[in-house]
């Protein structure tokens, strides 16, 4: 479990396929350094399990099934990622619960600045959008947002200059992919009516 408060920006060091099972290696500075091999780390929302660590080099072992469904096949040597890891008792939650199991890919549509104001429009699949609701949470690559307004095809959420500063939303680009989950609560009750 996850708060979609990112904690660290780490670096694609290296990525790789075996078969149906690929390798990820991430630098980071921080978190590296007080997770433990067998612990889970949300990278970019995806829920990873460690499998191996030096000083600043984080491994994982990322399923075939999880390569298809999230945009870490899109990664590349170098490339920014969102990084936090698992919650744990006493935590704060500053976000909202995410579980780190991805729903779907969705694509930038449009940016919007104004100022300090700054806007992301991401759409997603028709079938999903029962789980969106304006001021209700989703998680954009693993950030804990809230959704502003709900459209036939996606949704707009508004991002301040520090959650900019501080993940991998400064560098989006129109048409780029994120990955979603959408909130977990929503999906139950979804599930029950």
């Amino acid at each position: 479990m996850f708060t979609g408060i990112v904690k660290e920006l780490g670096k694609v060091h290296r990525i790789s396929g075996l078969g149906g099972t690929y390798k990820l290696s991430i630098e980071a500075k921080d978190i590296a350094g007080w997770v433990n091999i067998g612990e889970s780390v949300a990278v970019n929302g995806i829920c990873l399990t460690l499998t191996g660590k030096n000083k600043t080099i984080m491994d994982f072992d990322v399923m075939g099934e999880t390569f298809k469904r999230t945009n870490i096949s899109k990664l590349r040597y170098g490339e920014s990622v969102n990084l936090e890891g698992a919650l744990r008792a006493g935590d704060q939650l500053g976000g909202h619960f995410v579980t780190g199991h991805i729903d779907c890919v969705g694509r930038i549509k449009d940016i919007k600045y104004r100022g300090d104001n700054y806007s992301i429009e991401v759409a997603y699949p028709a079938e999903y959008k029962k789980l969106v609701v304006e001021k209700g949470s989703i998680a954009l690559d693993g950030i804990s947002l809230t959704v502003g307004t709900v459209g036939a095809g996606g949704a707009v959420v508004h991002i301040i200059p520090h959650t900019l500063k501080v993940t991998t939303l400064g560098s989006k680009r129109a048409g780029d992919e994120v990955n979603i989950e959408f909130d977990v609560i929503g999906k139950y009750v979804a599930g029950l009516v």
